[in-house]
């Protein structure tokens, strides 16, 4: 499978589409069940083994591994919750367990504060809400059944809300926008996602809070585990292939002013060297938070733990690559060069919540013992 996930992942690139193939093979061979409860049919894999796959397929087909995560981290939180006791994600199980794919329908436009704030709005009405805004970056665009969105309510009683719920692809209202024609990670084809007046049931509702930090609790927390660290597993796999066609393929390059290759140029072993060290922090991070969070490991800074490796992660991957090309020469800047695309997906990192103005302004934050909702946030 991998094999041919990976033959196929250029011309999905080149082309633009999703990754039809790769997604049939993989939902046929159980892949999409992988965190679901024995019980109910799946596998049953926590965190720390689902990103050993991730990475892995990452490794060959990086936006194949990127669209699935959406779709996985989703069964990882709500078999996690009912693990800890907490159903109210568990029709997310009997659903996926019944063929029904899910979507991460979190990004907007102008909102650099996903899951915990909104600009789309969410109005009670009789035996559930009305949603309308305009999402972005809804990966998995031609095959998700069910999505997971939020919305504010201005007043939801006490003050404002934000009410995260799960929405059916054909409930009216809901239109799917063909936009995704970006630099990298092209066959995810993360569509945007229009809802007008669009009716979800209580039943489809997980929970209703208050926004911010102040109604953050176990379901927000684990979203960002399983969905962060489940980014970090994707550039974890992008910067070993980089590294891997490094090491093979400098050997094989040759200079008119060396005897011997271009292994033997002192600038080409620094890099190399800096690659590996990378990878090291990489590898180490990925590992202990993964393995932390499944092993329910109660740490304090969890939301500091998290974000932070996303971020570190996403970063040495970029700076992999990018030491890549400098070994490479400029034989990687031709599309017939895997470390073209590589370059291209390894980039798109920089735009995965929390971006890097976020998460420095949450870790400091955080660090510093200060109130991430107060406000005003910068002046």
């Amino acid at each position: 499978m991998l094999h041919r996930f990976d033959e196929r992942a250029a011309t999905y690139d080149r082309d633009n589409t999703f990754f039809a193939d790769d997604w049939e093979e993989l939902r046929r061979s159980g892949y999409l069940m992988a965190a679901v409860p024995t019980e109910m049919g799946g596998s049953g894999l926590g965190l720390d083994d689902i990103v050993q796959l991730q990475s892995r397929l990452a490794y060959h087909a990086a936006p194949t591994a990127l669209g699935v995560n959406m779709h996985l981290y989703w069964t990882g939180v709500a078999a996690d919750l009912a693990r800890a006791g907490d159903h109210s994600c568990s029709m997310i199980l009997d659903r996926v367990a019944h063929g029904d794919v899910f979507a991460a329908l979190h990004g907007e436009a102008g909102n650099d504060m996903p899951l915990l704030l909104s600009s789309s709005t969410a109005e009670r009405v009789d035996g559930g809400w009305k949603i309308n805004g305009h999402k972005i970056f809804g990966s998995l665009s031609p095959v998700w059944t069910c999505g997971g969105l939020h919305a504010m309510c201005a007043d939801g009683g006490d003050g404002p809300v934000v009410v995260h719920a799960f929405v059916d692809r054909n409930a009216p209202g809901l239109q799917i926008v063909d936009t995704w024609d970006t630099f990298g990670m092209r066959a995810t084809q993360s569509q945007d996602t229009v809802l007008h007046d669009v009716f979800v049931p209580d039943s489809m509702v997980a929970l209703v809070c208050p926004p911010g930090f102040a109604g953050a609790g176990m379901f927000q927390v684990a979203v960002f585990a399983w969905g962060l660290i489940g980014f970090a597993a994707v550039y974890q796999g992008i910067a070993h292939r980089a590294f891997d066609i490094t090491v093979d393929r400098a050997p094989q390059r040759s200079s008119v002013a060396l005897s011997r290759s271009m292994a033997y140029h002192p600038e080409v072993q620094h890099l190399v060297a800096d690659m590996r060290m990378s990878l090291d922090i990489i590898d180490a991070l990925v590992e202990r938070t993964a393995s932390d969070w499944a092993a329910g490991v109660e740490h304090a800074d969890w939301p500091v733990r998290l974000v932070s490796t996303r971020q570190t992660v996403v970063n040495q991957a970029i700076s992999v690559v990018a030491n890549a090309l400098d070994v490479s020469g400029g034989s990687a800047s031709f599309k017939r060069s895997r470390l073209e695309q590589l370059f291209r997906d390894a980039n798109m990192g920089r735009f995965h919540p929390g971006n890097t103005m976020l998460a420095h302004e949450l870790i400091g934050k955080l660090c510093l013992g200060l109130d991430p909702d107060d406000g005003p946030r910068w002046g």
